[in-house]
């Protein structure tokens, strides 16, 4: 019997997820709609140890955020390879529609973006066997629309040469359901001589699923597969531990096998799903020419079989970042195209200094902030940082973010005059001080201070420290579910990280952060 591991394969917020084997090598790829850099890119050999080797939206030129929603940016990339060239294709929702960037190394650096002017969202690439290229995508049925989420998936071929869509364009399938929402994040594969389309159905909440259909052209409409849907959980209740699954990708080994990667969520402490939607691996075997998803089975476990591969070791993500290298680890994000201007790792060695920036973490804008994703459920967050606010427009510390409506803010500022520790709650945009505790060391001076947001499941609690041995309390007890996409709305999941702001002020001031540390409780 072949070993387990854990599933989710990547936790926290990876949503969408399309994998690519070249060789024995395999490479997968997320949405990551307002952050900064967009797409990050992993590499593997055995489809469950995965290693981030770059993103691949790591430019401005590349990447246009300006003022996107939290929910806004890049959606659902699909990563392909052909003939020497991989091919990223994605949408900005919020700045240019669909777009292709290409390179020959995985780690990039990736091209431009070339715009395709095409309609919809979630484009995908299909490399036919005489070598034509064709472009799959979502968009408005075009005949008989009926209702918002009305989808239909077409096919138009795409001119390698040029990276423009060329000929008609042919709606193959409206979904699996009837009256069925948003038939979208399609894949085309070939095999036993025909074609197959599987996309996701229902929206990305609770009711998504995975369907397929089968055609013989791609200028006619494909048929639905009897069995549909091939993978969910929409039927299996609120309190399961695996739920939203869908949009899934397939890959077939080098060794035959086929296997899934779909996104899913993990709530706790109740329907919350702070989390956001995370990446998956799951088993496929063909029977009478369709995929059995889990044979046996039918579902996403919290295992899963490791395929029939070599181990591929991967050193994990270290817990705390020192600040010490001339370039940040690829796995931390900013929110939207930051200001390089804010960051910086050579004014004092060993530090990361953040200058204060007007933008407020509120508004739909670029502000002070680095952070990391949320991938357990219990954990703690800790920085060691230096800051002297100048007055109550300036704060720096630690953000829990799911949005700019809905995070909490733990910041050093001035009050009175005194210099004190704030925990700001942001609810549906609306500010409010829930803790306050003057951090003045009147016994020493060291301007340095130690804050430590721990999360207990859905209970957090906000302490800081002098001397990184007593922790005095600011509040305990707050509620973290406000963080979970079920009360905020939206497709992102929880990040958390470094923040600084002088709240619409011009300011010269900065935070020097020495380290950071994200760590898991369970």
């Amino acid at each position: 019997m072949r070993a387990r591991v854990a599933n989710p394969i990547l936790p926290g917020f990876y949503p969408d997820p399309s994998v690519c084997r070249v060789g024995k090598d395999y490479y997968l790829v997320n949405s990551t709609f307002s952050y900064f850099p967009g797409v990050p890119i992993f590499h593997s050999r055995d489809l469950v140890h995965w290693k981030q080797i770059g993103n691949v939206l790591d430019r401005e030129e590349q990447i246009d955020l300006t003022g996107a929603d939290h929910s806004g940016g890049i959606y659902a990339p699909t990563l392909r390879y052909h003939k020497g060239t991989f091919y990223m294709i994605t949408t900005n929702v919020t700045h240019g529609g669909n777009f292709i960037v290409t390179s020959k190394d995985p780690a990039g650096p990736w091209s431009n973006p070339v715009y395709l002017g095409s309609g919809g969202i979630d484009p995908s690439l299909f490399f036919d066997d005489d070598g034509k290229c064709y472009y799959t995508g979502t968009k408005d049925r075009r005949e008989n629309h009926r209702y918002f989420g009305d989808n239909e998936i077409y096919v138009q071929e795409l001119d390698l040469v040029t990276l423009r869509l060329v000929g008609d364009s042919y709606p193959i399938w409206h979904g699996a359901l009837r009256d069925t929402v948003w038939p979208e994040g399609p894949h085309l594969y070939k095999k036993y001589g025909r074609y197959y389309l599987m996309i996701a159905e229902g929206g990305t909440g609770h009711e998504h699923a995975v369907t397929i259909a089968v055609g013989t052209s791609l200028k006619e409409p494909f048929t639905g597969h009897r069995c549909n849907p091939i993978l969910t959980h929409r039927h299996l209740g609120n309190d399961y531990p695996i739920v939203n699954v869908g949009h899934g990708d397939l890959v077939e080994t080098q060794n035959g096998e086929t296997y899934m990667v779909v996104l899913a969520s993990r709530p706790y402490g109740g329907y919350y799903r702070n989390l956001g939607r995370e990446t998956f691996l799951v088993p496929v075997t063909w029977e009478n020419g369709w995929p059995v998803v889990n044979r046996g089975i039918g579902l996403l476990e919290d295992t899963v079989e490791v395929p029939n591969l070599p181990k591929f070791s991967v050193e994990p993500v270290p817990e705390r970042e020192e600040f010490d290298g001339e370039s940040l680890p690829y796995h931390f994000i900013y929110l939207r195209n930051p200001n390089p201007a804010s960051y910086s790792l050579s004014a004092r060695k060993g530090y990361l200094r953040m200058q204060l920036a007007p933008e407020r973490m509120l508004e739909r804008v670029n502000p002070s902030y680095l952070g990391v994703r949320q991938t357990g459920m219990s954990y703690i967050l800790e920085t060691k940082m230096e800051f002297t606010p100048e007055n109550e427009q300036q704060e720096a510390g630690l953000v829990l973010l799911q949005s700019n409506h809905y995070h909490y803010r733990f910041v050093c500022t001035l009050l009175g005059g005194v210099k004190t520790m704030i925990l700001v709650r942001c609810f549906e945009g609306k500010e409010e001080v829930v803790g306050q505790v003057p951090c003045e060391n009147m016994n020493s001076s060291n301007q340095e201070l130690l804050l430590r947001i721990t999360a207990k499941q859905q209970m957090l609690i906000f302490s800081y420290s002098f001397e990184g041995t007593n922790y005095i309390p600011v509040k305990a007890g707050i509620d973290a579910s406000m963080l979970s996409t079920d009360i905020a709305g939206g497709f992102v999941g929880t990040t958390m990280g470094l923040y600084c702001s002088s709240n619409g002020a011009a300011s010269s001031n900065y935070a020097d952060f020495d380290w950071m540390e994200y760590r898991n409780l369970e």
